[in-house]
């Protein structure tokens, strides 16, 4: 049997997503992109599903002086939870060695429709779609997020947010420094079930 090719088929995308590989955060150096050239990654980014067209997300682009400060707090606070000091290392450096992050924040909308869990993958699918753009334009990026995304008294001081948003990925952005191995991918066939009755 033939494969179909639907009409207004892009193979040039279908191969960038079967090639995509984010790159490992502590790789990407300054410089990030300018406001300029990150504005239409972030518009590409937001064309995600959502249903009921709730927008329950938005963005929190992080540069400078703001990441320096969010590396405090971070090592703050992670001494008060008691966090183990090669993790604290870890997320401080989260901000503190990054050119540019942007906060993917997942704003849940009440709503008798729309479930929130629905709204939170739509928030996932901006971090994707985030990650994706930057990849597509020449730039490295990765998602993260660690125990800030979800700690209320980390989102209340470091980003201002109150319940119930949180952070649904820190997405770095920046000079790739180095192009990291590929990686082990899924098995299709143990991952996929095909049903037809």
């Amino acid at each position: 049997m033939q494969a179909m090719t639907p009409l207004h088929a892009r193979p040039d995308v279908i191969d960038f997503l079967a090639n995509r590989r984010s790159r490992p955060a502590k790789t990407l150096q300054s410089p990030g992109p300018d406001r300029a050239t990150l504005e239409p990654l972030l518009t590409a980014a937001l064309r995600v599903p959502d249903h009921g067209k709730l927008e329950p997300w938005r963005l929190v682009v992080l540069e400078g002086a703001a990441l320096a400060r969010l590396a405090d707090v971070t090592e703050r606070l992670g001494e008060a939870r008691g966090e183990a000091p090669e993790k604290l290392a870890k997320a401080r450096a989260q901000f503190a060695d990054a050119p540019l992050v942007v906060a993917v924040v997942a704003a849940p909308v009440e709503s008798e429709k729309i479930p929130e869990m629905e709204q939170i993958l739509s928030a996932g699918a901006v971090c994707l779609g985030l990650v994706n753009a930057a990849l597509a334009a020449g730039w490295g990026a990765n998602w993260l997020t660690g125990w800030m995304a979800m700690d209320r008294t980390w989102l209340a001081e470091a980003m201002g947010l109150a319940a119930p948003d949180f952070v649904a990925g820190f997405i770095v952005i920046g000079t790739e420094g180095a192009t990291p191995p590929e990686r082990p991918r899924p098995d299709l066939a143990s991952k996929v079930a095909w049903v037809d009755a």
